[in-house]
């Protein structure tokens, strides 16, 4: 008798930075748990989040802590960031954390919310090490979409104010892991210097020193622990929110201009849709400047080629008249110039002097002044006959000498 084959099904491996059904479904059960209490504790109309959020992750030892300033400076943000290390303080938690683990979803979630509803944070605020794991990815998702729908639920009424577009931003700092390590246990190596002489003299606070930035196999763990779960995490989240790569491997002046080249321009993301179309006519300045350079040299072989005779008479103005002028206000950088010179009366003339200002390295600026001048009065009927007498007023900034003054 032939013994019938064993048919062997299996639920399909989720794909990486997915979560399995198991992990969705706790992750709803935490936040639910977390928002219940948010609503019980201070009323839907109290659970005002920040405008902008910034979840700043990265490498053990990639500059999160040094950076932060800067960040919080670019986005003129006044208030300091929230750290969930700071906010997981107590003794099981660091317990946790000094073995190179993570606290539970559960705690870290709740304590954030609560945090997050303070006043001082209402405008902006930077995360400092939220989400670490694929169920706080989710815990995310749930925020922002109960943050969208209050939003419409108070957007007719007086509270609207309090409940606007919000902006999300992940921000990951990266360094490799032989430069995290590095990194990790020269922090350690300073800290402990640093405790020591606080100790001896009593003057100083002294740094939280973790085990393992004495520790190169605990630096290792602990970054691997990062790629594994924070980063796969941070991951999932590029196709929702504006996602910002920061390579953090360089000097600090380096990461700092890499940084300032991903927070570029974006309030078409940030503001309110209606404010948007009140807006659209007028053009973003990085538009208008792409291609600035390459324009201007056009402009200027077409005045020499087009309109040869007058583009003589205003540049021979400008060498003649005008740059002696530039020349005695070097060091402060700014020409205040008046003139009634006839050759600026053409159309084309004002639009020549700029794009040469301009060529040579200058920022020119022209306002025409009219003033009406008395010539005759008609004795029979004591009306008065004026001309118009038009005064250019240029104003040429340039970089000024750097001598020192005093």
């Amino acid at each position: 008798m032939q013994t019938p084959a064993t048919v062997t099904t299996t639920a399909p491996l989720p794909a990486p930075g997915k979560l399995t059904d198991l992990e969705i479904k706790d992750a709803h059960l935490i936040f639910d748990s977390v928002w219940q209490d948010l609503e019980a504790d201070f009323g839907r109309e109290s659970l005002r989040f920040p405008k902008e959020i910034i979840l700043l992750g990265g490498a053990p030892g990639a500059g999160k802590g040094t950076n932060t300033g800067f960040i919080t400076q670019t986005r003129g943000l006044t208030c300091p960031p929230i750290v969930i290390s700071a906010l997981l303080d107590s003794a099981d938690a660091r317990a946790l954390k000094n073995a190179g683990n993570m606290v539970g979803d559960r705690e870290v979630v709740r304590l954030l919310l609560r945090q997050l509803l303070r006043a001082e944070y209402r405008d902006g605020v930077i995360l400092d090490g939220f989400p670490r794991t694929k169920v706080q990815v989710e815990c995310l998702k749930l925020l922002v979409d109960k943050m969208h729908a209050l939003r419409r639920e108070f957007y007719h009424t007086p509270l609207s104010i309090h409940f606007r577009q919000p902006t999300i931003h992940i921000m990951v700092l990266f360094v490799d892991e032989k430069e995290s390590i590095a990194r990790q246990l020269k922090r350690g190596h300073e800290t402990r210097q640093h405790n020591e002489e606080v100790a001896r003299t009593g003057i100083g606070e002294l740094l939280e020193d973790r085990p393992t930035d004495h520790d190169e196999t605990l630096a290792r763990r602990r970054y691997r622990v990062f790629k594994e779960q924070t980063w796969e995490a941070l991951q999932s989240l590029k196709e929702i929110f504006h996602y910002h790569f920061i390579n953090a491997q360089g000097s600090l002046d380096e990461v700092e201009q890499n940084i300032l080249r991903e927070l570029e321009y974006q309030s078409t993301l940030e503001l309110d849709p209606r404010t948007v179309d009140r807006l659209r006519g007028v053009p973003v300045a990085s538009e208008i400047i792409v291609g600035a350079r390459q324009e201007l040299v056009k402009r200027l072989d077409a005045y020499e080629l087009e309109h040869s005779e007058l583009f003589a008479r205003v540049t021979s103005f400008i060498e003649k008249k005008m740059i002696p002028i530039v020349i005695r206000h070097a060091i402060s950088g700014v020409a205040l110039i008046n003139t009634e010179e006839a050759v600026l009366d053409h159309p084309m003339a004002l639009a020549m002097l700029i794009d040469v200002f301009s060529e040579r390295g200058y920022h020119a600026v022209v306002d025409i002044h009219k003033i009406e001048i008395p010539e005759r009065v008609d004795l029979a009927t004591g009306a008065i006959s004026c001309r118009t007498k038009k005064v250019f007023r240029i104003q040429i900034r340039f970089h000024g000498s750097e001598i020192r003054r005093g």
